[in-house]
C-alpha cells in the first residue's frame, strides 16, 4: 500500500478490536496522546457511526495509510496492561485457527477490560415543544427523561419493556428534545471493605480506661469496644464485618458508637485475591524410580524444548512437577501450570501451596470478572510466579516464562469448541513457551497418540515412569457382563459390583462410581408406539432430571414438562430407558442405606467453591460412595478409595469417532487409577454388554501399548492424524435446503483445489442444534501441505460463497484439529 505525505510529528496506531474484524483497524494519534500511546495499552475508539471500543494497541507507525483515519478517542491505561508476548500469541492463534484477532482478544481479556459503549440520552433543557405529538412509548420515554434528565439507553429498554426502542430513540433526537452519545464504563473497580477505628477526636490512651470504668452507655456497645479491643491485640486493621460478627450484634450499634465520637468509618482498598507468604518448602524425597526419572527428565529438557512425562496413574508425577517448579522458581523465573478442569485445581492448588506459599495463585472460570482483572495485574507485575489455571490461564501476561506444564496432555477439555478461536490449550502452550525460550512437559498416565507419536519419533523427549509410587500394584480388573439374570435386561449395579461395594465398605473404604451421562433417564420411549420425545429446537432425546421433575435439552438447555401422554399416540405407557447419575445416587441409598452417597457432575456442582467442598467432604471421608461424570476421572488423588466401578462401558466404545476407542481407554484407565493409591492394590469392576470389543481387552492388562500400536496402525491406514492435518468445515442456516446447497457448492469449490482431501458435505450425527440445522466439511491435508497459504485458499473459497447474496446468512465455522 502506497503511503501518503506526512509531518514527521504524526503517527498512527494499529488497534485491535473485540470484533470479528478480517483485520486491525488504524487511527491516527493526536499530538495530545502520542506520549500515552504505547503498544499494549487500550485505546478507545470509534467504531462504526458513533459506538466506542476499547481496542488494544497492537503497533503505532509513523507511515501513513493510504486512506482517511479517525482519531483516537483516549488511551485508557496508563502503562501497557499486555507484553509483546501476549500479543505476539494473539497473532499466531490467530494465524493457526483462522480467526481474527479480534476474536482471540475477546477470549483472552478479562472482560472488565473488553469496554464498550454505553448509549444516552441527555435531555435538552432548551426544548421548548410539547409531547402531544408523540405515541404512547415515546411520551413515556419522554416524560421520564424530563423527570432524570438522563437515561441509559437499557434503562430505555426497561421502561418500555422491549429491547427494540431505536425508532423511539432516532424519534426523540430528530425532534431534539434529547441528545444521544455514547458513554465509555469503566468496569474496572477496587474492592473497598469498611474497616473501624478510633476517632481522631477520642485519645485512646487517656480516656479509654476511665471511659470503660465508668461506662453508663448500652451494654451491646460495652461488648463491642471490648470486641474491638481483642482483634485490635492480634490484627492491624479491622473491618466492620469481621467486628460485629465477633461483638455479635448489629450495624446500629456501631453507628450508635461513631455517632458518639469514639469510632469513626473508613474505606479502604482491599485484595479480592489475598496471597500466602511466599515460601519454598520440599519436605519429601523422590523415591529411586522418581528420582531416575526426574534426572531423565533433566537431561532430556537440555536437548528438547517439548517433553512427555508418560506416568501411570498413581506413579507420582506431581512430586516431579514440583522439584522442576522448586527448580524454576530459584532461578527467578514464571512458572505456568495447565490442568483440564477446574475440578482438579482444588486438590493440587492445596499442595502446590503447601511448598510455594504465596509464589502460587490459581485461575479458572468461576472467578468473578473483578477477580479475573486483579489476578492479571498480580501476573503481570511478578506478584504471582506459579499459576495453576484451566485452559484460559494461557493468555495470561507472564514476562519471564521459564517453565510450563500441561498436566493431563489428552483431555479433550484442553479444545476450545465454540466460539472462536477454536485453539488446543496444549499446542498453543508448546508455541507460547517457544517465545521465551522456555521449556514444556507433558504429563499423562494415557498420553494422546499425537504426542507419543511425537516423543516416539524424536520431536518430543519421552520420559516414562510405569510404576505406582510405593511399588504398589495396578488395580486389579474384572469385567462383568451387565445383564440382569432376571430382567434379560441391562442393570445399573450388578450383582458382583454390589458385593464388592458392601465389601469395601465393610472395610471402611471408599468407593467411585462412572457413569458417562448425567440426569435421571436419559431418554424415554413410548411403551405403545415407540416414540421418543426429542427436543422442539435439536435433533436429540430429552433427558428426564428427577430433582426438577422435568426433560432437559443438554444442547440447548431448554426444559419441558414431564410427559403424560405420548404426543404421538396418546399413550401413558412410557418405557424408562438407560441411566444417569442421578438414577444411580437414588438406587445406592436403596441399596446401602446406611452409606452416606454423593453425586458429582454438572447438576450438582454448581457453586463457585461446590468442587473443592465435595472433594474436600469426600477426602475426610464423611461420603463413603462418590457417583459422577467424567469429573471424578481426571486426575483426583484419594487416599481411602478402594473400589472403583464403571457403569456403562458400552456407552464409552460407541461413539462415531476415529479417536472413539483412545477415549474410551483414557477414559476407563484414567478413573481406574482412582483406585488403591495408598496401603494396598485396588479393584475395578467394568460393566459392559459386549465384554469382546477389544478396548476392554487394552484396558484389562492396563496396555496403554498395545491400544497405541494398534490405532496407530488404523491412523494410517485411513490417512488420520498423526499421518495427516484436519480441518473441520461446519456450515450451519436454519433453511435446511439452503444450508444443503450452500454446503454442496462450498465443496465443489474446495475440490477445485484440493481435490480428494475434501470429504462431504455430510450431516453430523446431531444434525439440528437450536434450530439450526448443521452440515461438516471435512479436508485432510498431508502434513506438508497444512500451510498458512492452503488455509488462506481455504478462506478465500469461504469469502466467495459468503459473498454470494443467497448464501450470505450462512454461518460458517473453521476448526482446525478438530478433537
Amino acid at each position: 500500500m502506497d503511503s501518503l505525505p506526512f509531518n514527521t510529528d504524526d503517527c498512527w496506531a494499529e488497534v485491535i478490536l473485540p470484533l470479528p474484524l478480517p483485520k486491525v483497524y488504524t487511527y491516527s494519534i493526536p499530538q495530545s496522546m502520542a506520549e500515552k500511546a504505547m503498544v499494549g495499552c487500550r485505546a478507545e475508539v470509534v467504531f462504526g457511526k458513533n459506538k466506542r471500543y476499547a481496542g488494544i494497541i497492537k503497533n503505532i507507525t509513523r507511515v501513513a495509510p493510504g486512506f482517511p483515519t479517525k482519531p483516537l478517542v483516549g488511551i485508557l491505561d496508563t502503562n501497557p496492561i499486555l507484553h509483546q508476548h501476549q500479543l505476539d500469541l494473539w497473532k499466531w492463534i490467530s494465524a493457526y485457527y483462522v480467526c481474527s484477532e479480534g476474536e482471540v482478544m475477546a477470549a483472552a481479556l478479562p472482560a472488565n477490560f473488553k469496554l464498550n459503549s454505553e448509549t444516552n440520552l441527555l435531555y435538552n433543557d432548551d426544548y421548548d415543544g410539547d409531547l402531544n405529538g408523540f405515541n404512547d412509548d415515546e411520551y413515556l420515554v419522554a416524560e421520564a427523561l424530563q423527570l432524570k434528565k438522563q437515561l441509559q439507553l437499557s434503562e430505555v429498554q426497561q421502561i418500555l419493556g422491549t429491547r427494540s426502542v431505536y425508532q423511539i430513540v432516532r424519534k426523540l433526537s430528530e425532534s431534539n428534545l434529547c441528545f444521544v452519545w455514547e458513554k465509555m464504563q469503566d468496569k474496572i473497580k477496587p474492592k473497598t471493605e469498611s474497616v473501624v477505628l478510633f476517632h481522631p477526636e477520642f485519645d485512646s490512651n487517656s480516656i479509654l480506661e476511665p471511659l470503660l470504668n465508668n461506662w453508663k452507655g448500652a451494654p451491646k456497645q460495652m461488648e463491642l469496644i471490648l470486641a474491638f479491643l481483642h482483634l485490635q491485640s492480634s490484627q492491624h486493621s479491622i473491618t466492620q464485618a469481621e467486628l460485629l460478627k465477633k461483638a455479635q450484634t448489629g450495624s446500629a450499634t456501631l453507628q450508635a458508637l461513631c455517632d458518639k465520637k469514639i469510632f469513626q468509618l473508613q474505606k479502604q482498598i482491599r485484595d479480592r485475591i489475598s496471597l500466602m507468604p511466599q515460601k519454598i518448602f520440599i519436605d519429601f524425597e523422590l523415591s529411586l524410580i522418581q528420582q531416575k526419572a526426574y534426572e531423565s527428565l533433566l537431561d532430556n529438557m537440555e536437548k528438547y524444548a517439548v517433553n512427555l512425562l508418560h506416568g501411570v496413574t498413581g506413579s507420582g508425577k506431581t512430586l516431579l512437577y514440583i522439584k522442576l517448579i522448586e527448580k524454576y522458581l530459584l532461578q527467578g523465573k514464571q512458572v505456568l501450570y495447565l490442568l483440564p478442569e477446574i475440578a482438579l485445581t482444588a486438590q493440587i492448588i492445596r499442595r502446590l501451596q503447601k511448598h510455594f506459599g504465596g509464589h502460587v495463585a490459581i485461575y479458572h472460570s468461576r472467578f468473578n470478572d473483578q477477580e479475573r482483572v486483579e489476578l492479571w495485574n498480580k501476573i503481570k507485575n511478578r506478584e504471582v510466579t506459579v499459576l495453576l489455571g484451566a485452559r484460559s490461564a494461557l493468555f495470561l501476561p507472564f514476562q519471564d516464562l521459564g517453565l510450563v506444564i500441561v498436566d493431563e496432555e489428552h483431555d479433550p477439555s484442553y479444545k476450545q469448541q465454540d466460539p472462536a478461536p477454536r485453539y488446543h490449550a496444549r499446542d498453543a502452550a508448546i508455541f507460547y513457551a517457544s517465545m521465551f525460550g522456555a521449556k514444556t512437559v507433558l504429563g499423562s498416565g494415557t498420553p494422546s497418540l499425537e504426542s507419543y507419536y511425537n516423543a516416539s519419533t524424536g520431536k518430543f523427549g519421552l520420559v516414562s515412569l510405569l510404576q505406582r509410587f510405593g511399588g504398589l500394584a495396578l488395580p486389579e480388573m474384572h469385567m462383568v457382563h451387565a445383564q440382569n439374570e432376571k430382567t434379560k435386561g441391562r442393570t445399573m449395579i450388578t450383582d458382583s459390583l454390589k458385593t464388592a461395594i458392601e465389601e469395601t465398605l465393610a472395610n471402611h473404604k471408599q468407593v467411585i462410581l462412572f457413569q458417562n451421562r448425567r440426569g435421571y433417564h436419559p431418554y424415554l420411549v413410548c411403551g405403545a408406539c415407540g416414540d421418543i420425545p426429542k427436543c422442539k429446537h435439536c435433533d436429540v432425546s430429552l433427558t428426564l432430571h428427577k430433582y426438577s421433575n422435568k426433560l432437559h435439552c443438554h444442547y440447548c438447555g431448554s426444559t419441558y414438562p414431564k410427559l403424560v401422554q405420548c404426543f404421538a399416540c396418546g399413550s401413558v405407557k412410557w418405557t424408562e430407558k438407560n441411566f444417569g447419575t442421578e438414577r444411580i445416587e437414588e438406587e445406592l441409598e436403596l441399596l446401602f442405606p446406611k452409606a452416606k452417597v454423593s453425586r458429582m457432575d454438572v447438576d450438582s456442582v454448581r457453586g463457585k467453591t461446590a468442587h473443592e467442598t465435595l472433594i474436600a467432604l469426600f477426602e475426610k471421608k464423611e461420603i463413603d460412595i462418590l457417583v459422577g461424570t467424567q469429573m471424578v476421572v481426571k486426575g483426583l488423588d484419594f487416599d481411602h478409595v478402594s473400589l472403583v466401578g464403571v457403569l456403562d462401558a458400552d456407552g464409552l466404545t460407541s461413539f462415531a469417532n476415529f479417536r472413539a476407542n483412545e477415549r474410551a481407554f483414557q477414559l476407563m484407565e484414567q478413573v481406574s487409577g482412582r483406585a488403591g493409591r495408598k496401603e494396598k492394590q485396588g479393584q475395578v469392576i467394568i460393566q459392559a454388554l459386549n465384554l469382546n470389543h477389544p478396548v476392554l481387552m487394552w484396558v484389562s492388562q492396563h496396555g496403554f501399548e498395545e491400544m497405541y500400536k494398534h490405532e496407530l496402525q488404523e491412523r494410517k491406514q485411513f490417512f488420520y492424524p498423526p499421518f495427516s492435518r484436519m480441518i473441520q468445515l461446519t456450515l450451519k442456516h436454519k433453511d435446511e435446503k439452503k444450508l444443503h446447497l450452500a454446503s454442496e457448492k462450498l465443496a465443489a469449490s474446495l475440490r477445485i483445489d484440493f481435490g480428494d482431501k475434501i470429504i462431504g458435505p455430510a450431516a453430523p450425527i446431531i444434525g439440528r442444534i437450536r434450530d439450526q440445522y448443521l452440515m461438516d466439511i471435512m479436508i485432510k491435508l498431508p502434513k506438508d501441505n497444512f500451510t498458512q497459504r492452503n488455509k488462506e485458499v481455504i478462506r478465500r473459497h469461504i469469502d466467495l460463497l459468503l459473498a454470494e447474496p443467497p448464501y450470505r446468512s450462512i454461518f460458517i465455522s473453521i476448526d482446525i484439529d478438530p478433537y
